[in-house]
């Protein structure tokens, strides 16, 4: 008979030296782990975009900026205007009061006139008219009175006419500056908005500090006034821009305009508007250092022409007074006020 025989043993193959039995299997398992708690927390979803660069969030701010600079040159002109409307108010209001003055004066008068003729009848000198016995006297005293009697109406009429006068013009002023303070409360609520929205646009700003260069040699200026403004203008090259700021350490665009000019003893609005109009206007062949330069169909924006196409402005918050190329926004013209 054939003798039965045990299968051959079959040994488990051997471990590297140095690795226990099972390592292989360990590491397996911790690699399915690793991957499906990536899977889970998306580290193997699609790369995010990059972010953006400096040139790119640039323009989105450009772009919103020129939302934000027409609403804050209009409320510049609301406070300009209320401003100037309230000294009229002012002025007006201390003209009435001698006029109020003899106007009550004159009303007391004839008060006192009627209420005397009501309590006591006619006045000793009528009395004394109504008996007299020289011919004549009498009707020439009465003429007389009524001539006085006359000239005292006239007076009072007068008065009463000038006052009424003077009360429709201040209530035009009144109505006026009325709106005006509605206006201001109307752009006062935007500020929040428009606060709110440079914050967001400063914030996506990276952190960083550049100073612009300073203005470059400029020939040909002609009068000392221009000279002295493109001195002024240019040593705030660098200063923050604060919107509806007027110096001397931050500034708006027609708040550096204004800045620099009022050291050279020339007086201008702080409203772009308003300085388009406060000087003699001239060709873009014809402009020199020192003119304003606008920009825009509503005149959103100003700067001081420096000559060869470049100005020195207040650009918008996060750039800082600076040298630019006037070639970069609508041009709408040059003004010379010196």
């Amino acid at each position: 008979m054939p003798v039965a025989t045990m299968p051959p043993e079959r040994h488990a193959p051997s471990a590297p030296p140095g690795r226990p039995a099972g390592f292989h299997r360990v590491v397996r398992r911790l690699l399915t782990l690793v991957a499906a708690a990536a899977v889970g927390a998306g580290m193997l979803a699609a790369p995010a975009h990059a972010a953006p660069s400096v040139d790119e969030i640039d323009a989105q701010i450009d772009k919103q900026w020129e939302k934000l600079e027409p609403t804050i040159e209009q409320y510049n002109k609301v406070r300009s205007l209320l401003k100037v409307n309230k000294k009229k108010s002012d002025d007006l209001r201390n003209k009435m009061v001698p006029l109020e003055l003899a106007s009550t004066l004159a009303m007391n008068k004839v008060g006192d006139i009627a209420a005397r003729y009501y309590m006591r009848g006619p006045s000793q000198e009528m009395g004394a008219l109504l008996v007299s016995t020289k011919p004549g006297t009498l009707a020439e005293q009465l003429v007389m009175l009524d001539r006085i009697a006359d000239d005292q109406r006239r007076q009072i009429a007068g008065v009463l006419a000038a006052r009424d006068k003077f009360n429709r013009e201040k209530r035009k002023l009144d109505q006026l500056i009325e709106t005006e303070l509605k206006q201001e409360a109307q752009l006062a609520t935007q500020k929040k908005q428009i606060d709110a929205e440079i914050k967001r646009l400063t914030a996506m700003l990276p952190v960083t500090s550049i100073r612009p260069a300073g203005c470059p040699a400029i020939d040909g200026v002609v009068s000392s006034a221009a000279r002295t403004a493109i001195k002024t203008a240019c040593a705030q090259v660098g200063d923050p821009y604060v919107w509806g700021a007027t110096g001397p350490n931050s500034f708006d665009c027609s708040g550096l305009t204004q800045y620099a000019y009022k050291a050279a003893g020339i007086s201008l609005t702080h409203f772009t508007g308003a300085q388009w109009n406060e000087g003699r206007r001239v060709s873009r062949s014809e402009a020199r250092p020192g003119d304003l330069v606008f920009f825009g169909s509503d005149l959103h924006h100003v700067g001081l022409y420096l000559g060869n196409g470049v100005m020195v402005h207040a650009p918008r918050t996060g750039k800082p007074v600076q040298v630019s190329s006037i070639s970069t926004q609508p041009l709408a013209g040059f003004v010379r006020v010196s």
